[in-house]
């Protein structure tokens, strides 16, 4: 399970180095807030290894706009 780490934005202004320092080690992202609002979100670069991992996910349609013959509900 991946702990989030909320801070206001000034704490993190005080703390910035060792707060970054944090998610890099520990890899959980930290939620900066603005007046107990979430405004921003850090967490670590992932680079190559996430879209390795996304590679061959994406479904194609050759077209689109026709049905692709699964059955669906439409919400009510």
């Amino acid at each position: 399970m991946t702990l989030v780490m909320k801070v206001s934005k000034s704490y993190f202004k005080a703390h910035a180095l060792e707060l970054l320092r944090r998610v890099e080690a520990t890899g959980e992202p930290l939620i900066l807030s603005d007046r107990g609002r979430p405004v921003l979100e850090i967490r670590p670069y992932r680079g190559e290894e996430a879209r390795e991992r996304l590679r061959g996910t994406l479904l194609h349609y050759q077209e689109p706009t026709e049905p692709t013959g699964e059955p669906w509900e439409a919400l009510a």
